[in-house]
């Protein structure tokens, strides 16, 4: 199923940029100003947007990142696309151009982009709400939901930065004020998404499995069949069993037919189903914890060099009291930085 799978939802949104720029007043013309394209406005607000201190370049940022605000966004993208790329000639053999008298000079039609697109991608749970379990499946209307909550939450965490990104795009400014406009907004941009952005599984489990000799078996023995009347009646005889040839023919070719076109719809069904998640850490906030653990347990294991066995029997008992590696929403690490160490840290400064 397109945009869900581990029980997340992988989204794609292409946005329109408006075109030209905004005018300038008279006193701003007489000041020397200059127009700047909204497309240009657009990359000079994507640029200032604060990232999230997850690396040594930017984990003493002053500024976190805005999408760190939530507990919902694994990975998000946020990018300005011009136009497609053209990846040349289709590719076609020299011997069946030259016969088909193809003329390699002149180009192939290109696509084009009808405008600039804001291309904002996101890798978020496929939750309405913070704690819930991830689902294995979502219909369209459930993944509309979702996809409407986490634009409720957007909006709700970084409204400001949001303006300052969409009111270069069609039809935002002034027509977007609430929550439920920009879920609809977004909604109109949505594209569906059949590639994921990550995979948490430590091993993939045996999933979407066909049952081929099953399948091949049901496509395989009326076809056998219409092929051994045809064989029989072409030989002369005229009937099998009490049962026309001809008629048993016409009926093992037809529920051939049906057959085949059963598996395919079974086969296309079964690869579109969504991989599960696996049940472990696949949440933002079990991924968080598990960060938080690691870290933990490293200074435990250091710390506790040389222990008795007395000692170290107590001193995790301590560490399990401290940390509780079972509660995700006790001590962990929050989002958008590079440990929790470096959390405190910031958080004292």
């Amino acid at each position: 199923m397109p945009d869900l799978d581990t029980g997340h939802l992988f989204l794609t949104f292409l946005v329109p940029v408006l075109p030209g720029g905004p005018k300038l007043g008279q006193a701003e013309v007489e000041a020397g100003n200059h127009v700047v394209s909204y497309e240009q406005r657009l990359r000079i607000a994507l640029s200032m947007l604060p990232t999230a201190r997850q690396s040594p370049a930017t984990e003493k940022a002053e500024q976190q990142s805005p999408f760190a605000a939530n507990l919902r966004n694994h990975f998000v993208r946020m990018f300005v696309l011009e136009d497609v790329v053209y990846n040349g000639r289709n590719g076609e053999d020299a011997l069946v151009s030259t016969v088909r008298d193809v003329d390699t000079i002149n180009p192939l039609p290109v696509d084009r982009l009808n405008c600039r697109y804001l291309v904002f991608t996101a890798d978020i749970d496929a939750v309405a709400e913070d704690g819930a379990p991830l689902p294995a499946t979502l219909s369209e209307p459930e993944q509309a939901a979702v996809r409407a909550a986490y634009a409720h939450l957007l909006w709700e965490t970084m409204e400001p930065d949001l303006r300052k990104i969409f009111n270069n795009c069609r039809e935002f400014e002034g027509m977007v004020e609430t929550a439920p406009q920009f879920a609809a907004y977004l909604e109109r941009c949505h594209v569906e998404t059949t590639m994921p952005f990550h995979d948490y599984y430590l091993s993939l489990p045996a999933f979407n499995v066909l049952p081929l000799k099953a399948l091949i078996a049901a496509v395989a023995v009326p076809g056998a069949v219409a092929l051994l009347a045809l064989v029989l009646r072409l030989l002369g005889m005229g009937s099998l069993f009490g049962i026309d040839l001809l008629l048993l023919f016409a009926i093992a070719l037809v529920l051939t037919g049906v057959a085949g076109l059963a598996a395919l719809r079974f086969t296309l069904a079964n690869g579109a189903r969504p991989l599960p998640p696996s049940g472990t850490a696949d949440d933002l906030p079990s991924v968080l914890k598990s960060l938080y653990l690691q870290q933990a347990f490293s200074k435990f294991a250091v710390e506790t060099q040389g222990a008795s066995p007395e000692e170290l029997h107590a001193a995790f008992g301590r560490f399990l009291d401290q940390h509780a590696p079972g509660d995700t929403a006790g001590p962990t690490q929050p989002p958008g930085v590079i440990s929790f160490a470096h959390a405190q840290k910031t958080a004292t400064a």
